[in-house]
């Protein structure tokens, strides 16, 4: 079990569109939001932990269509965060943020997802710690993940929302916003980048 404890930090704390869009709209638009949108990834990671439990994602993402277009997706969903991210920060922007980030927008990440896939595809496949009892492993699984999961992203949204209330001037808060759209646009590239014969 500790084994696969530590698999999970690894595998959760990484900079991934989760992590990183957690902190970036902690920062943006503060704590109320940031909690909302966090609620929505925990129930999408969750759902996703499902679909790979039950074999329903290896049944969908066994056609190479569909694993292109969600990952066109979540690429397109994640420009989009980016977008209001670098934005919400500035007087001057092009559009203005109309809303702020909630529920929905976390449980949709989490569904066209790529890395919550891979993370849950890896741990839920990998680590046996009950050989003859898969429900029981799959519980003890999910009940770890999440006793792990919620302290790390909370503190991803501590970091995020600390960086708010720093009252930092408005020049630097916009470069921080706009540094945590680019690095989201980072892990955009690197996913595209699979694409690539």
């Amino acid at each position: 079990m500790l084994t696969f404890a530590a698999a999970v930090v690894f595998l959760i704390a990484t900079p991934g569109p989760g992590v990183l869009s957690t902190a970036g709209i902690g920062a943006a638009y503060g704590a109320r939001p940031g909690l909302r949108y966090l609620v929505g990834l925990f129930l999408g990671s969750n759902l996703v932990a499902l679909a790979v439990i039950s074999g329903l994602a290896a049944l969908l993402l066994a056609d190479a269509r569909l694993r292109v277009v969600l990952l066109l997706a979540s690429a397109g969903y994640l420009l989009y965060l980016a977008f209001k991210i670098a934005t919400a920060g500035a007087r001057i922007a092009f559009i203005e943020a109309r809303r702020e980030p909630g529920m929905i927008d976390g449980l949709a990440l989490q569904a066209i997802n790529p890395k919550a896939y891979a993370v849950n595809t890896t741990l839920f496949s990998g680590f046996p710690i009950f050989t003859e009892a898969t429900l029981a492993e799959a519980l003890v699984k999910l009940a770890i993940m999440n006793a792990i999961w919620v302290p790390l992203h909370l503190a991803w949204l501590g970091a995020g929302i600390g960086l708010r209330r720093l009252d930092l001037a408005h020049r630097t808060q916009r470069a921080i916003n706009v540094g945590m759209a680019v690095a989201m646009l980072a892990v955009v590239g690197m996913a595209l980048a699979t694409l690539a014969p």
